[in-house]
């Protein structure tokens, strides 16, 4: 026959509880007890509440175990957001496929191990359990299986990338040259790539090309990003402007032609080629009537060079259109190539005006002189006539190189002296004007 005992505290002889009832809560020991299950026992009820397989992106709940199976694919598991210290999470990998579709964990604005950022579980057969401990530390995996080194892993997160190399240099005007073309701008890439921890992406921004007396202008420097696992995108200088004879140089966007009884050849842009085009070809020269010299327009990242307009007095070709970016949160353009200069008209002809995108003026016969490229946009320069400055051509803008990512990816790790913008859309934005690298 079976007994019944029937009490609502059971305690030890120094008259400690050691097994309570208060209404519906049952407590066993006191606060600083260990309860121990005996070796070879088995707890039935309570502890984790193991549900279905998963399969797709859930948010999880305090005291629940998950099978996650990310053979099609790789999810986020949203952690509770308001959860109590001692809460717990189970999280398995039921298909073997963590290590090739990772399990990317969202603290849900609280912590885990101690940081902000999103975590994973990552190797094959790999399980975790995650404890709350408190608001400075948050979630912490306190046991795993097959986990390596530490059971979370950091998730891979995107960065955007801007590089604008530097601009070419207008062509010189000095006799025998007589009158040079625009600088063609620098080449203008962009690219969006995933990186992980610990990956350190070294940036270099290209120089402008410097300015000339005589012959063709000086093509700009490249700028690019690099580091391990990225694929690296290098933007090609700016071709340097032609003059008379000599042609203008291929480049990111090439240089525009000067102009003798036949007119030299414009530089080509997007050279060396990449898809998208980083540049465009620079404008044609023409030599007028009366000793009238006019010179091309240097290719913008947006549009070809202007050509010469051939009709009396004429005007020298204007620098090709860059392209706008919004990467810093406003929308700014880069890569305009630079205006193409005139000669021997008494002024009567107008020179060539820089792109738009920082793209320098080319000289005005006996009335102004060729301008630079705009610093930090990779503009070209204008092309110099014999008539002002001693022929002096202007120098290329130098290129930039942004870099955009998640606020709460960001680390701090800088060389170089970037500009750093928080807080813009959600993104913190690097600007290097130099040569530099940035730690993720």
């Amino acid at each position: 026959m079976s007994s019944i005992i029937k009490v609502d505290t059971i305690q030890d002889q120094d008259g400690n509880n050691i097994i309570n009832e208060n209404a519906n809560t049952i407590t066993i020991g006191k606060s600083g007890d260990t309860v121990t299950v005996a070796s070879g026992a088995t707890f039935v009820g309570g502890g984790i509440s193991w549900q279905s397989v998963q399969t797709t992106g859930f948010t999880a709940v305090a005291g629940n175990g998950y099978f996650c199976n990310t053979t099609s694919a790789g999810f986020t598991v949203t952690l509770p957001a308001t959860p109590s210290a001692g809460d717990q999470i189970q999280l398995v990998d039921y298909a073997g496929t963590f290590d090739t579709n990772p399990l990317v964990i969202n603290p849900n604005g609280n912590k885990i191990e101690g940081g902000t950022d999103n975590l994973q579980l990552d190797g094959e057969r790999e399980g975790a359990t995650l404890t709350y401990i408190d608001s400075t530390q948050g979630w912490i995996a306190t046991s795993g299986i097959n986990e390596g080194t530490n059971a979370l892993s950091s998730a891979p997160y995107s960065i955007d990338f801007l590089v604008v190399a530097g601009g070419g240099s207008g062509g010189g005007g000095l006799n025998p040259s007589y009158v040079g073309a625009g600088g063609g701008a620098g080449g203008y890439r962009t690219s969006t790539q995933s990186v992980s921890t610990g990956t350190v992406i070294t940036v270099t921004v290209g120089d402008g090309g410097s300015a000339v007396s005589s012959g063709v202008g000086n093509s700009g420097s490249a700028s690019s990003i690099s580091g391990s696992g990225l694929t690296t995108i290098s933007s090609a200088g700016g071709g340097g402007g032609g003059c008379n004879a000599v042609n203008g140089s291929n480049g990111g966007s090439g240089g525009g032609s000067g102009a003798t009884g036949t007119p030299s050849t414009f530089g080509s842009g997007n050279t060396p080629s990449t898809s998208p085009s980083q540049g465009n070809n620079g404008g044609i020269g023409y030599d007028g009537v009366s000793l009238i010299t006019l010179t091309g327009g240097g290719g913008g990242a947006g549009a070809v060079g202007g050509n010469a307009d051939q009709s009396f007095p004429g005007n020298a070709g204007n620098g090709g259109g860059g392209t706008a970016s919004s990467i810093t949160g406003s929308s700014v353009t880069y890569a305009g190539g630079g205006g193409g200069a005139t000669s021997n008209d008494g002024g009567a002809s107008l020179n060539g005006t820089g792109g738009a995108g920082g793209g320098g003026n080319g000289a005005r016969s006996n009335v102004s002189n060729a301008t630079a490229g705009t610093a930090n946009t990779g503009g070209g320069g204008g092309g110099g006539s014999n008539t002002r400055n001693s022929g002096i051509s202007a120098a290329g803008g130098k290129g930039v190189v942004i870099l955009s990512m998640p606020d709460a990816n960001y680390t701090g790790t800088t060389t170089g002296s970037p500009t750093v913008a928080t807080g813009v859309s959600g993104k913190t934005v690097l600007t290097f004007t130099g040569s530099g690298s940035y730690t993720t």
